[in-house]
């Protein structure tokens, strides 16, 4: 769950009538995400502290799978009951094959003999006959094996299918936060039982911040999205520093310019958000107020 959470800047101070040495002003935030529990159970440990680093996919905390292991031993053995139970057509069906390759071979002797006259051809119509209801066996036993192996095959990859839907409510045991970033807040320790949504830490990239900004609606045609733009971080006293900044994003629809705010036009009552993106160099905070001045020809 992401949401951009921004903290009120303070108001610079500007002398009143004097006019603005900026264009825009407004206060630094992150992109944050809260990392959420995806199962039910007892957290075995959780390693992630406030103001620690963290990288996506890398697993800081674990909650415990215990039953989930044990359905899924139940599982495989039952899978590889019935992956034993498949029947083995080649074994079976070589009986039914040599009878009837012993019954050929006697039909052959029997017509030799017939020609000589030393056999009968009811002697040759009977092995025949025997030799089709053996070939009319064999076809219907292959033909029950092959059902049968479906069956059991078709039962099989649903096991497997089970066994995949445990493997994945056991990986979804695993605490990993899915992007890069610091640990801002820890909702959950060690020993607590998790469940299915509750949060567990808040991160926010720090390295990638963002000035919102507030401009007036005759600004507008001097900005666009992508232009660069120099942002000034107000540290309080002389501490101010310049960064490179880029505009991410604008505002489609007006608002009331926050109280906290100051434009170059002081009669303006409507202004319109954008989005600056900075680089943080580790010294910019969220919350931290920060002004704007345009380049000429930025387009």
């Amino acid at each position: 769950m992401k949401r951009i959470v921004c903290m009120a800047a303070a108001a610079l101070a500007v002398s009143c009538g004097a006019e603005a040495e900026f264009d825009a002003q407004g206060s630094f935030e992150a992109t944050e995400v809260v990392v959420s529990a995806e199962a039910a159970g007892r957290i075995l440990w959780f390693d992630a502290e406030e103001g620690t680093a963290v990288e996506p996919g890398v697993t800081i905390g674990q909650i415990d799978t215990l039953q989930l292991d044990l359905q899924r031993r139940q599982l495989e053995a039952q899978q590889a009951a019935l992956l034993a139970s498949r029947p083995d057509i080649r074994a079976q069906a070589a009986a039914l094959r040599e009878q009837i390759a012993k019954q050929e071979r006697e039909l052959a002797r029997v017509q030799n003999l017939l020609r000589d006259g030393a056999a009968t051809t009811k002697q040759r119509d009977d092995i025949e006959a025997q030799i089709r209801i053996l070939q009319s066996q064999l076809s219907a036993t292959l033909s029950s094996l092959d059902k049968s192996t479906v069956t059991i095959d078709g039962n099989a990859a649903v096991v497997e299918a089970q066994i995949a839907a445990l493997d994945d409510r056991i990986a979804r045991c695993r605490i990993a936060p899915p992007v890069a970033g610091v640990v801002l807040a820890k909702y959950a320790e060690a020993g607590e039982l998790a469940a299915v949504g509750k949060p567990l830490l808040k991160v926010a990239d720090l390295e990638h911040l963002y000035l919102r900004a507030y401009f007036t609606s005759e600004q507008l045609t001097a900005i666009r999205i992508g232009d660069r733009v120099t942002v000034t971080a107000d540290f309080g006293g002389d501490q101010r520093y310049d960064y490179e900044g880029r505009i991410a994003w604008i505002s489609p629809e007006s608002e009331f310019t926050p109280k906290t705010i100051q434009t170059r036009n002081s009669r303006a009552n409507l202004v319109y958000a954008a989005k600056i993106a900075v680089r943080n160099d580790g010294r910019l905070k969220i919350g931290l107020a920060g002004e704007v001045r345009l380049h000429d020809g930025s387009h």
